[in-house]
C-alpha cells in the first residue's frame, strides 16, 4: 500500500516518527483517490478506489474522503464551460468552510491542489463508488450543491448542465428529481410544476398530492445526520418545493 510506503520514505526523509506521520497520511491520501493499478493473474478486476467507506446502512462516511471526491466533482462543474470562475471556486469554498470549518476545509483545498488538480478525474468512477455507500437523498443534496456551483457565476450554462446531467446518470438519480433540482437553478415557465414533478395540465388535487410528496421527499430530516452545510442545503431545497406549490396556487387561484 501507497501509505506504508510513504510512512517508510517519511521516517527516512523526515528522520523519525513525525516524517512517518507525514508521509503515511500522503500515501494514504493517494491510495484512497486512485485506480490501484495492479492486477492479478486469475483474470480479476482492478480495483477503483480503497474500501473507505463505510456500510449504507450506517452511513458513517469517512469525512475526509467524501470531501476529496466531493471536491473533485465540483472541480468538473466549474471547468465544464471552459473558464474558471472566482465566483465558482468561492461558493466551494464557502461551502466546505461551513460543513467542514476552516482549518479542515484548507486542507482538503490544499490536498487536492497537491495531489488531484492536475490529473485526470473520473466522474463515473467517483459516483460508481458512492452510490453504494450513501443513500439516495445524500446523492440528490450532493446535485444540488453542484448545481449551487454552476449558478454562482450568475446563470448555469449548457456545458454546466450536460456535466451535472451525467452526473446526475453515474448517481443513478432519475430524470424527474434531476428536472425538479435543475428547475430550482434554471428558471422557466412551467418551473414551479417541474420542481413538483407534474405536468402543467396536473388538477388541483395532483398538485395538492405532488407537493406533499416533494416535501416528504425533500424534509431537512432526511439528512439529519449530515453536515451543518447538507442541512441547509436540504432546507434550501425544500424551500424552493414550498415556493412551487405557492406559486402555482396563487396562478390558479387554489
Amino acid at each position: 500500500m501507497i501509505k506504508y510506503i510513504g510512512a517508510i520514505v517519511g521516517w527516512f526523509v523526515g528522520r523519525g516518527f513525525f516524517g512517518a506521520v507525514i508521509g503515511y497520511f500522503i500515501g494514504s491520501a493517494i491510495d484512497i483517490l486512485f485506480i490501484n493499478k495492479s492486477e492479478t493473474q486469475g483474470g480479476q478486476n482492478r480495483r477503483s478506489f480503497r474500501d473507505v467507506f463505510e456500510s449504507a446502512t450506517q452511513q458513517n462516511v469517512s469525512p475526509g474522503d467524501f470531501e476529496l471526491n466531493l471536491l473533485s466533482l465540483a472541480s468538473l462543474v466549474i471547468k465544464a464551460d471552459g473558464k474558471i470562475s472566482q465566483n465558482e471556486l468561492d461558493y466551494a469554498r464557502q461551502y466546505f468552510v461551513r460543513a467542514y470549518g476552516k482549518e479542515r476545509a484548507n486542507a482538503t483545498f490544499r490536498t487536492f491542489n497537491e495531489v488531484i488538480k492536475n490529473r485526470e478525474i473520473s466522474a463515473s468512477r467517483i459516483c460508481t463508488y458512492l452510490n453504494n455507500r450513501t443513500r439516495y437523498e445524500v446523492r440528490l443534496q450532493i446535485l444540488h450543491f453542484l448545481f449551487g456551483i454552476a449558478q454562482a457565476d450568475g446563470q448555469v450554462s449548457q456545458p454546466e448542465v450536460n456535466v451535472l446531467s451525467t452526473i446526475a446518470g453515474y448517481f443513478r438519480i432519475n430524470h424527474q428529481d434531476f428536472e425538479s433540482i435543475k428547475n430550482m437553478f434554471v428558471k422557466k415557465a412551467d418551473s414551479a410544476y417541474k420542481i413538483l414533478e407534474i405536468e402543467k395540465s396536473a388538477s388541483d388535487d395532483e398538485v395538492k398530492k405532488a407537493f406533499r410528496t416533494m416535501a416528504k421527499k425533500y424534509h431537512p430530516d432526511k439528512l439529519v445526520n449530515m453536515d451543518e452545510a447538507y442541512k441547509k442545503g436540504a432546507e434550501e431545497k425544500f424551500r424552493n418545493v414550498q415556493e412551487a406549490y405557492e406559486q402555482i396556487q396563487k396562478e390558479r387561484g387554489m
